[in-house]
């Protein structure tokens, strides 16, 4: 067990839109880490967003953002021998967490040429309610919503 919790370490912001949002999302992005690979790939992604849409992509991609992150999750609770799914509230960081693994997951698994290209497709079906991406929230929300009746074992 730890003595004291440990530090949050923060990001610096990234280098064309000054956001630490940008740069914890690229985070996300990046494999065996490659960072300058990642930040390529989500600017050329903002790129192609603003070729097909004629919006600034960081328009398109904070509103994807807004539309991905969920505000309530299922968690387990064994309870007498029965296990069930209790909704609560998410935490912010938590929020962006999944908010961001499921962009990033979803795009990869979309049909396209280059990750760029894929990411482009997530966002600009996420800003618009669709895509996987929101539907996964919205399943979420609707397994949280069915199990309402559980939500006085809180966790």
């Amino acid at each position: 067990m730890r003595k004291q919790r440990a530090k949050k370490r923060y990001l610096a912001p990234d280098p064309i839109y000054n956001d630490t949002v940008v740069t914890r999302f690229v985070n996300t992005i990046m494999l065996d880490g490659k960072k300058s690979i990642a930040y390529t790939v989500f600017y050329e992604a903002m790129d192609k967003i603003k070729a097909s849409t004629g919006e600034e992509g960081y328009d398109i991609w904070k509103k994807a953002m807004d539309n991905v992150m969920p505000a309530i999750e299922v968690r387990s609770r064994r309870i007498g021998g029965a296990t069930f799914q209790i909704p609560t509230p998410i935490r912010e960081d938590r929020k962006m967490f999944l908010m961001m693994k499921w962009l990033v997951n979803f795009a990869r698994k979309r049909n396209g040429k280059s990750m760029g290209d894929k990411l482009a497709a997530e966002l600009i079906a996420a800003s618009k309610g669709e895509g996987s991406s929101v539907k996964r929230k919205e399943d979420m929300h609707k397994m949280a919503e069915a199990n309402k009746a559980f939500s006085h074992f809180k966790v």
